[in-house]
């Protein structure tokens, strides 16, 4: 049944991944060098982007879960149904 399903960590290779920590580490550069580091829209920038790489991450993992429980209903469908 798990042979069905992606493995845990894939969106490591997702194109949209790859770019928000792109994004997320040049978003860090720019704040240190232009913004106060003390300020509050240093703050706010930095933890955007974080936020943006950390959503891929928990929508990946929470993706695997649903496909996974969903597997597990319908194959207790199937069963029900047949029996």
């Amino acid at each position: 049944m798990t042979d069905l399903l992606f493995p845990h960590g894939g969106y490591r290779k997702m194109k949209s991944f790859q770019i928000a920590e792109l994004v997320y580490d040049v978003t860090v550069r720019f704040c240190d060098r232009y913004i106060n580091k003390r300020s509050r829209t240093h703050d706010q920038m930095v933890q955007a982007a974080r936020s943006g790489v950390q959503n891929i991450a928990e929508g990946s993992q929470d993706s695997a879960t649903s496909k996974k429980i969903e597997l597990k209903l319908t194959t207790w469908h199937v069963a029900v149904w047949k029996s």
